[in-house]
C-alpha cells in the first residue's frame, strides 16, 4: 500500500516550460511501457518534472514517485475483476482524495480504461485536465463506453491512425501520436543478435511462448501452452524454447512447465520479451499487446486466449469484430491464427506452430507476406510520439 507521505510536491509554476506537476496512473506491465516512454518526452519538454499515481518499474526508471504499484490493477475478465473489486476501489477512492487535494496540472490515464475513466470524470468535475493515452477499443467491442469517454476526459492521445476520427464524430477530442514501440523496435530486428544474447545458434529453430502478464492469464493459458510445446517437441525434437516471464510471475510458469514435463526443455528469461521475439522464428502468444509486439518484431505467430467461462460469454456479446488479436484488427484480416477459448487446445496450438515451422522450408512465401504486411503496419504506427504527445499536452494546458 502506498505510503502517506507519498504526494505530488508542492505547486511551482504550473504548466511552466521546466515545470509540470503529473499524476499517472498505468495498470498493467503494457501500461506501464507506454508511459514509461511518454515519461522521456514529458521530461524533455519540462526538465522539472514531478510524477506520481499508480505506476510500474519502468515508470520508476524515469523517477515516478509510484505510489501503488501498477500489478495492483493488472486484473482481466469479469469475474477476475471481482474478486479483487473491494482492494481496487479502496485504492481508487484513495488515489482520487489525494488527487483532489494536491490538484496536479494534468492527469493522465494510461490505458485501464475500467480503473482510470470513473477516476478521471471526478477530477473533470474539479477542474483538473485529464487525458486518456491509448484511445478504449470502442472500435472493437463495447461500444456503449463512448458516453463515458465524453463525460470523463479533455482530450484522448490514440495509437491508432483511424481513432481520432472516430472519436471526434461521437465531440471528443482527439490526437494520433503512434505507437511508441513502434519507434522503440527496430524496422528491421537483428535475430543473429538476438540469438547470441540468449545462448541460441543461428540455425536453431526456435519457439517464443508468451502466456501473459497477468496471474489470471498464466493460470489459463500456461498449461495449454506448454502442453502444446510438448506436443511440438515430439515433432521436432531440436526446437529450442524460450519463455520470458516477468519477476513475480516466474515461479508460477515454472510449475505450469514443470506440470507439462517441460521444465528441462524450455529456457524460461528473466523478463526479455523484446529479446525473445527478436531471436524466434514463430511465437505462441497471448492475445493482448504484447501480440502488436510480436507484430513490429515480424513475427508468424499463433494468437490464443482463455478465461473464465462467464467472462468469456459477457465479452462475447459485446464484441464487434470477428479478432482478438491487435495484428488482425488493424490489418482487418486474418493474417495470423487465433485460438479462443475452448479452440485453444494443446493440439490445435501444435498443429498451428508446426504449420509455419514447416513453411520456413516449404513455403517461405507464407513467412515473406506476413513480414511484409507486419513492415507496412510498423511504418503506419511510426510517429515521433514523444513530440505529438508533449505538444497535444502543451495545448491543452494553455487551452
Amino acid at each position: 500500500m502506498a505510503s502517506e507521505a507519498s504526494s505530488l510536491p508542492v505547486r511551482g509554476a504550473a504548466g511552466s516550460q521546466a515545470t509540470l506537476l503529473l499524476a499517472m496512473v498505468a495498470g498493467e506491465t503494457s501500461g506501464d511501457l507506454l508511459a514509461g516512454l511518454l515519461l522521456d518526452g514529458f521530461r524533455a519538454r519540462w526538465p522539472g518534472l514531478q510524477a506520481g499515481g499508480i505506476g510500474g518499474p519502468q515508470m520508476a526508471r524515469r523517477g515516478f514517485d509510484a505510489w501503488w504499484p501498477s500489478d495492483k490493477l493488472a486484473v482481466r475478465g469479469y469475474v477476475e475483476v471481482l474478486r479483487h473489486y473491494r482492494e481496487i476501489v479502496a485504492i481508487r477512492e484513495q488515489l482520487k482524495k489525494r488527487l483532489l487535494d494536491q490538484h496536479p496540472d494534468i492527469f493522465i490515464g494510461v490505458d485501464a480504461p475500467d480503473f482510470n475513466l470513473d477516476l478521471e470524470a471526478s477530477l473533470k468535475a474539479a477542474g483538473i485536465k485529464t487525458v486518456h493515452f491509448v484511445s478504449p477499443s470502442i472500435w472493437a467491442w463495447r461500444a456503449e463506453r463512448v458516453e463515458k469517454i465524453r463525460r470523463s476526459v479533455d482530450h484522448v492521445l490514440c495509437i491508432f491512425p483511424f481513432e481520432p476520427a472516430l472519436l471526434a464524430s461521437h465531440g471528443i477530442a482527439a490526437t494520433y501520436v503512434g505507437h511508441p514501440l513502434a519507434n522503440v523496435i527496430p524496422m528491421v530486428p537483428d535475430r543473429a543478435a538476438a540469438r547470441r544474447a540468449l545462448g541460441l545458434q543461428d540455425e536453431d529453430t526456435v519457439v517464443a511462448i508468451l502466456p501473459g502478464s497477468r496471474k489470471s492469464e498464466i493460470a489459463y493459458l500456461a498449461g495449454r501452452f506448454f502442453e502444446a510445446a510438448a506436443l511440438v517437441r515430439r515433432a521436432q525434437p531440436a526446437i529450442k524454447f524460450i519463455v520470458p516471464a516477468l519477476p513475480a510471475l516466474k515461479a508460477l510458469i515454472q510449475q505450469q512447465a514443470d506440470s507439462a514435463g517441460m521444465r528441462a526443455h524450455v529456457q524460461i528469461l528473466d523478463g526479455q520479451s523484446h529479446l525473445a521475439l527478436a531471436a524466434c522464428d514463430v511465437t505462441l502468444i497471448a492475445s493482448g499487446t504484447a501480440t502488436l509486439e510480436a507484430a513490429l518484431f515480424k513475427r508468424p505467430m499463433v494468437i490464443a486466449y482463455n478465461m473464465n467461462w462467464l467472462s468469456w460469454q459477457i465479452m462475447q456479446r459485446k464484441k464487434l469484430q470477428p479478432w482478438v488479436g491487435l495484428p488482425n484488427i488493424l490489418c482487418q484480416d486474418f493474417v495470423v491464427p487465433e485460438f479462443l477459448q475452448d479452440a485453444a487446445t494443446p493440439q490445435a496450438l501444435a498443429g498451428s506452430l508446426l504449420q509455419w515451422l514447416e513453411a520456413k522450408s516449404a513455403a517461405p512465401e507464407k513467412i515473406a507476406a506476413v513480414e511484409q504486411r507486419f513492415t507496412r503496419l510498423h511504418a503506419e504506427l511510426q510517429r515521433d510520439t514523444s513530440q505529438l504527445a508533449t505538444d497535444a499536452i502543451q495545448n491543452i494546458l494553455e487551452g
